[in-house]
C-alpha cells in the first residue's frame, strides 16, 4: 500500500482533508484493494441500518436514548476495520456502529443505553472498551491501557474515538500529552462532525483544523475526508501499524457533519439551519461507495434485515434487572458511602413493596 503524504516529519497537515474517493465516487487516489472496499461498503450499509433501527427503538420506548451516528459512517467503519485481532477500540456513546462493526452483538451494545446494566458486553471478550459518555474521558484509559501493554512487550495498538467538543476538555490534553511523552502506541480519531451538542466547531477551537493540535504535542496530524471510507481505513491503518512498531501516537481528523439530532431528545432547529445539512447529504459516505463500486445497499439487503429483527425480538423483551447490580464493579472493594447508598436503595424498594 503506497504511503499517504501527510505529517510523517511533524509538518502541518493541509487544510484540505485527504481523498481517495471524490463525492461522485471516482477514485482520486491509490485505494485499498478490492475486498477491504466491499468490506468497508458492507459494513456502512448494516450500520446505517443499525442507526435507523436504533432511533426507530426510541420512539417504541424500548430504548431510553440514542446518540445517531448517521452520515458518519465512513468514519466509524473506515477506522474500526483498521484494527487487528488483538488491538482495542475506546468508543463514545455515538460509536455503537464501529462496535458492532467489531463484531460485539447488536443487542450487547445497546444494553447500556438501555439502561438495563453496566456496559452490555465483556470487554475482554472484544477487546472494546465500554461506551464513554463523559466527553473525553476514555482517552487517559486508552492511553493507559496502550502504556501498560508497551511495557509488557505487546505489539498491540489503541483506537480511540473522540468528538470534536471533547478536544476541548482536560482529559484530551492529558491523554494526548502522555501518549506522546511516552510514546505510547495509541490513535487519538476525532470525529469532527462540527458539533458538540449546541455548540459549533467555531466556538471549540481556533485551530485551522483539529489534526494542527497534534503538532503542539509533537505527534504526526492527519486532516481526513471523514466520509471517505477508504481515506479513513488507509490512514489509521497506517497510524496503527506505526503505533505497533514502536513508532509512537497520532491524532487522525475525520471532516464529517451529524445529520441527526445530538440525540432522540434534540431539537436541532433552535441552534442550527436546517440547510446546513444539505451539502454533507450530498456527500453521504454509502452514496459515494455505492457508486464507486457499483452497487447499492440492496446487496446486503436480506443481510441486514435478518440482523435488525433480531435486534427487536431482543429489545422487546422485558428486562429482568437486579437492583443490587448497580453497585457491583464500581470499585474492587466497595466503600462505606456505596455500601450504605446500596442499604438505602433496598429499604426504598422494600418500602414501596409494603415490606415490613
Amino acid at each position: 500500500m503506497k504511503s499517504i503524504e501527510a505529517s510523517p516529519e511533524l509538518t502541518l497537515p493541509g487544510r484540505k482533508p485527504i481523498q481517495l474517493v471524490d463525492e461522485n465516487g471516482s477514485a482520486v487516489g491509490d485505494l485499498p484493494d478490492e475486498r477491504v472496499l466491499r468490506s468497508l461498503h458492507r459494513a456502512m450499509v448494516l450500520g446505517r441500518r443499525f442507526n435507523r433501527q436504533a432511533t426507530a427503538l426510541t420512539k417504541q420506548g424500548r430504548l431510553a436514548v440514542y446518540p445517531s451516528s448517521v452520515g458518519q459512517e465512513a468514519c466509524e467503519v473506515g477506522a474500526t476495520l483498521a484494527l487487528e485481532a488483538d488491538d482495542w477500540l475506546f468508543p463514545t456513546y455515538r460509536d455503537t456502529v464501529a462496535v458492532v462493526t467489531r463484531g460485539v452483538p447488536a443487542v450487547e451494545t445497546l444494553t447500556l443505553l438501555r439502561g438495563d446494566w453496566h456496559s452490555g458486553y465483556d470487554p475482554h471478550a472484544y477487546r472494546v472498551a465500554p461506551l464513554c459518555t463523559p466527553l473525553s474521558t476514555n482517552g487517559p484509559h486508552a492511553v493507559g491501557l496502550a502504556h501498560a501493554a508497551r511495557l509488557r512487550g505487546d505489539s498491540l495498538a489503541v483506537l480511540v474515538f473522540m468528538g470534536d467538543g471533547a478536544t476541548s476538555e482536560g482529559d484530551a490534553h492529558e491523554a494526548f500529552n502522555f501518549a506522546a511523552v511516552f510514546n505510547a502506541p495509541v490513535v487519538f480519531f476525532i470525529q469532527n462532525n462540527q458539533w458538540a451538542i449546541s455548540v459549533p466547531l467555531s466556538k471549540q477551537s481556533k485551530a485551522p483544523t483539529l489534526a494542527h493540535k497534534a503538532i503542539g504535542y509533537g505527534m504526526p496530524g492527519y486532516h481526513v475526508d471523514g466520509n471517505d471510507a477508504a481515506a479513513v481505513y488507509t490512514v489509521v491503518s497506517e497510524a496503527l501499524a506505526r503505533a505497533r512498531s514502536g513508532g509512537g501516537p497520532s491524532i487522525v481528523e475525520g471532516l464529517t457533519y451529524r445529520i441527526d439530532p445530538h440525540t432522540n431528545s434534540d431539537d436541532t432547529n433552535r441552534y442550527r439551519d436546517a440547510s446546513d445539512a444539505e451539502p454533507w447529504r450530498a456527500a453521504d459516505p454509502l452514496l459515494r461507495f455505492n457508486r464507486l463500486l457499483g452497487v447499492d445497499e440492496s446487496a446486503y439487503a436480506e443481510e441486514a434485515d435478518r440482523m435488525m429483527a433480531e435486534l427487536r425480538a431482543e429489545m422487546n423483551k422485558d428486562a429482568h434487572v437486579d437492583p443490587d447490580e448497580l453497585f457491583e464493579h464500581v470499585y474492587a472493594v466497595p466503600t462505606p458511602r456505596l455500601r450504605a447508598q446500596a442499604a438505602a436503595l433496598r429499604a426504598e424498594l422494600a418500602a414501596d413493596r409494603g415490606d415490613a
